[in-house]
């Protein structure tokens, strides 16, 4: 939805009427994820997507459907129902789309806000028709649908806006809806028995890197065209220079443990420590798990995560937040060049936040074969 503000500010501009279509929920080798947008307007432009481009046109014309009869509704599209050949689903997934005649106005303060960078992450949170789809992939014939809901709005640290019906359900809406704000995946859950579909918006992820070496150099790169921000520390002014990290977001230069309060380190960022040196990586792993930071990785071999730990625990860290530290940082890619780290620690990074395997998907489809 992001991305689609600009077009939706002109469509506004124009005064032409549009609706929307978004994937709620994806089965097997699907196109596009949960929570991909298409905007129709009445004169027949379209905008975003809701698949590879294969049902792109039907869901357009539901779009209108859907202005017409003042409803909104969930259809199915899958390989195994016959519209599926009709609209050119040839991936083989099943996709669940709502289709609205209209755009929900939290969905566009969620998607304002966060791309003028508020800093917290929202997700909307609309309760599905009774009608809706089941969450098995079977062949499913639309139902009539239901007036549009005004969805509610979950933001870290601020809570609920809005209700869905009691405080029993708001409050396991909240936990569910943190979660996937957490991992930045849009989802439908289950909520006193409703299908709710939450409609995620995190805040830009954060990557903090302890280290201003080499392997830093990729990272910072890599995670950029991820759309991470970076931020680069380290107490050496001849290694954190802006010639050496032109594409940085910022650059530090301080002790770890001491720069954390400038930079606001918390439970959000993730942190790659890879200084190979004991007065800058214990400070900055005693730091970010103090802080609750959802990832933290330092480099070194086993002999030396080993020492580390001993040493850590010596200085009061727990056990439990030392399990939390991942080292050797990285995923088995089998590389040794800097770029080839950089990749794995970043690799390791997203599988957190997604709440990925790190294993080969080929490996896991055969699991599901069998």
């Amino acid at each position: 939805m992001r991305e689609l503000l600009d077009t939706l500010d002109a469509w506004t501009a124009e005064g032409v009427w549009f609706g929307r279509a978004v994937v709620v929920r994806t089965f097997g080798s699907a196109p596009r994820p949960e929570g991909a947008v298409l905007l129709a307007t009445a004169d027949g432009r379209i905008a975003g997507s809701v698949s590879g481009g294969c049902v792109e046109g039907a869901a357009a014309e539901e779009i209108l459907a859907a202005r017409t009869l003042g409803r909104e509704r969930v259809i199915r599209y899958g390989i195994s129902d016959a519209a599926a050949w009709e609209v050119g689903l040839a991936c083989g997934g099943t996709i669940d789309v709502l289709i609205s005649p209209g755009v929900p106005s939290a969905a566009v303060l969620a998607a304002r806000a966060v791309a003028q960078g508020s800093g917290v992450g929202w997700a909307v949170a609309t309760v599905l028709p009774p009608d809706a789809p089941p969450p098995s992939p079977v062949a499913h014939k639309p139902g009539a649908g239901a007036a549009p809901q005004d969805p509610v709005i979950v933001r870290e640290g601020a809570g609920l806006d809005g209700t869905i019906g009691d405080p029993a359900a708001d409050a396991a809406l909240v936990a569910l809806a943190l979660d996937l704000i957490a991992h930045g995946t849009s989802r439908i859950v289950e909520v006193a028995g409703r299908q709710v579909f939450v409609e995620v918006y995190p805040a830009r992820p954060r990557l903090v890197i302890v280290g201003a070496v080499e392997v830093a150099r990729t990272l910072v790169r890599l995670a950029k065209d991820l759309g991470y921000e970076t931020v680069v520390i380290d107490g050496r002014a001849a290694f954190a220079t802006s010639a050496r990290f032109p594409e940085v977001d910022r650059l530090v230069v301080g002790w770890p443990d001491e720069v954390a309060d400038e930079i606001g380190l918390g439970p959000a960022d993730a942190v790659a420590i890879l200084t190979h040196d004991v007065k800058f990586d214990e400070p900055a792993i005693k730091a970010a798990l103090a802080r609750g930071c959802r990832y933290v990785g330092a480099v070194g071999s086993r002999r030396t995560q080993a020492d580390r730990r001993a040493r850590l625990l010596t200085a009061g860290v727990t056990a439990a937040e030392m399990d939390r530290l991942r080292g050797p940082v990285g995923l088995d890619l089998g590389g040794r060049l800097p770029p080839e780290t950089a990749l794995a620690i970043l690799a390791e990074v997203v599988a957190e936040r997604r709440g990925g395997s790190g294993r080969p998907l080929r490996d896991i489809a055969r699991e599901r074969k069998a």
